[in-house]
């Protein structure tokens, strides 16, 4: 009897922790369960009321499109290939010139555009607008290309334009020669039918982007700086439309590229004397920086899926999703860790879930029976949003826990500042709305880009930056990009013209409609 008070006790508290429990998973429950049944991110922008402008649309007939598709084959034939820093094709950028102004001839001679060469073989346009005290902004691309060989197996020979099944092929097409023509071709129509913007706006076009853009973009970006100019946003290459390339989800999504990964590139070096093969000592210099090696492999860095624009992307899909992918996506403050741990086992999605790390050189040896006494590996590192440069750079010096091994930065930035993209966001709204114009069915979200672009240079002119052109991308076709048989169909290179023609007049908007939120606030 002297028990029974204690155990009643225990068996009260025992009620209050499972009730407080069942209580908490029901509200959890709950809520999850509203923000899955939100509705879709793009209503909010569908059900708004957006100022009334008189866009001109453009029939491309049967000359036109002609004409169009055989200036842009003409810019892939020209190999305007960048090796490196100091080795760039300019007889082909000179080329590259001559085109411009031959396919172009109204922009190059209205007098509602100037035009000036940067660094010599830069562009950069200003079209003025009639309003003066609208915020400009500016649409980017670049000229380059990466090398290509046609003995990597390419369908076609990589600057021969070759059409293919309603494909043309060659480097360039994606990247970047696409944009660069598809602007032009917009403002040159835009200007024959009489347009003049309210808003003026730049085009800049880099020579130099595959080696950093160092000559072109940076150039640009300092004559702006020295006219004090100031930008709404930039438009950037990155990202593209995605149709069957991500595994489950329902329709094509249209992915704006709101931030970039940062990237390093570290040398690791162990030096020793050298000595005789027949009297190998413990350890050798290969054998100390390849256990380093292994230790970064290994040990990869942490896991920071849910801290970046990435879980933006994954709430933005959420509904395009079925049961429980749908579930688990709404609800990314429950589950990022878990969705973290699955997309980490491959590698393309790896990529959006922490700061890779890949060792893309390893130098030792001159001959078969000697010891070197140097051996040194090169790793670069894609920086998560939620890293820092210098965090980095500390897990790799206490990942491989070595002092014989020498860490040196060859180079190096933080990730890009992540830009706006809510209902207030005039450059993401206006990117937004263009493209479900154009295609009612895609889904647009937010998302981020794991290469690096020209736009990076222009972050003290503006604080939205977004990577994005309407590109549709199949499975397989991002293997393209820098790879064999980078290809765009005739009816996607037209599209991305009437993108730009689009978007061009709806940037003249003074001001984006009343918020229409369709966003769950729980």
């Amino acid at each position: 009897m002297t028990d029974s008070g204690p155990r009643f006790k225990i068996f009260k508290f025992l009620k209050i922790i499972i009730g407080s429990f069942l209580i908490t998973i029901v509200v959890l429950s709950t809520i999850a369960s509203i923000r899955t049944l939100s509705l879709d991110v793009n209503v909010g922008l569908q059900l708004a009321h957006w100022e009334k402008t008189n866009n001109i649309s453009v029939v491309i007939d049967h000359h036109h499109r002609e004409q169009l598709l055989a200036n842009f084959k003409e810019a892939i034939r020209i190999p305007t290939v960048s090796f490196s820093g100091k080795e760039i094709n300019t007889t082909a950028l000179l080329r590259f010139d001559r085109l411009l102004r031959k396919a172009f001839p109204t922009v190059f001679n209205s007098s509602l555009v100037h035009h000036e060469l940067v660094a010599n073989y830069s562009h950069l346009f200003w079209v003025r607008g009639s309003q003066p005290d609208l915020v400009p902004y500016l649409l980017l691309a670049h000229i380059d290309v990466v090398p290509a060989s046609e003995s990597d197996g390419w369908e076609a020979p990589p600057f021969s334009a070759k059409e293919i099944d309603g494909f043309i092929y060659g480097r360039g097409t994606i990247d970047d020669k696409g944009p660069v023509m598809g602007i032009l071709q917009a403002l040159e129509y835009l200007l024959i039918k009489g347009y003049a913007p309210r808003r003026g706006f730049y085009i800049g076009l880099g020579h130099d982007e595959e080696v950093g853009g160092y000559m072109g973009a940076v150039n640009i970006v300092r004559l702006m700086k020295q006219r004090d100019v100031r930008l709404s946003f930039v438009l950037d290459e990155g990202l593209a439309v995605l149709d069957g390339v991500i595994s489950g989800l329902e329709g094509p999504a249209a992915l704006i590229g709101i931030s970039e990964k940062g990237s390093a590139t570290v040398k690791l070096s162990v030096s020793m004397l050298p000595g005789h093969s027949s009297m190998p000592p413990r350890e050798t210099s290969i054998g100390i920086l390849a256990a380093a090696v292994k230790r970064l492999e290994e040990n990869p860095m942490p896991r920071l899926f849910g801290h970046g624009p990435e879980r933006g992307t994954f709430e933005h899909l959420a509904h395009k999703f079925r049961l429980p992918m749908k579930f688990i996506m709404s609800n990314l403050w429950l589950f990022s860790s878990l969705l973290g741990r699955v997309l980490e086992r491959k590698p393309d999605t790896n990529a959006f879930v922490r700061t890779t790390t890949a060792v893309t050189m390893f130098n030792a040896g001159v001959k078969v029976n000697v010891i070197p006494s140097l051996a040194e590996a090169y790793v670069n590192l894609r920086i998560h949003s939620a890293q820092s440069l210098e965090e980095v750079l500390d897990l790799i010096e206490s990942t491989v826990g070595d002092h014989r091994v020498k860490i040196e930065l060859v180079d190096g930035f933080d990730p890009l500042p992540v830009s706006s993209s809510d209902e207030m966001s005039f450059g993401f709204q206006i990117i937004k709305k263009t493209v479900l114009d154009m295609f009612p069915t895609v889904t647009v979200a937010p998302g981020i880009c794991i290469g690096n672009t020209d736009s990076r240079h222009f972050k003290d002119l503006t604080n939205d930056i977004y990577r994005f052109a309407p590109i549709w991308f199949k499975p397989g076709d991002a293997q393209r990009f820098h790879g064999i048989n980078e290809r765009i169909s005739k009816k996607n290179y037209e599209e991305l013209i009437l993108f730009y023609l689009s978007l061009i007049q709806n940037c003249d908007i003074l001001k984006l409609p009343e918020p229409h939120s369709s966003v769950h606030e729980l």
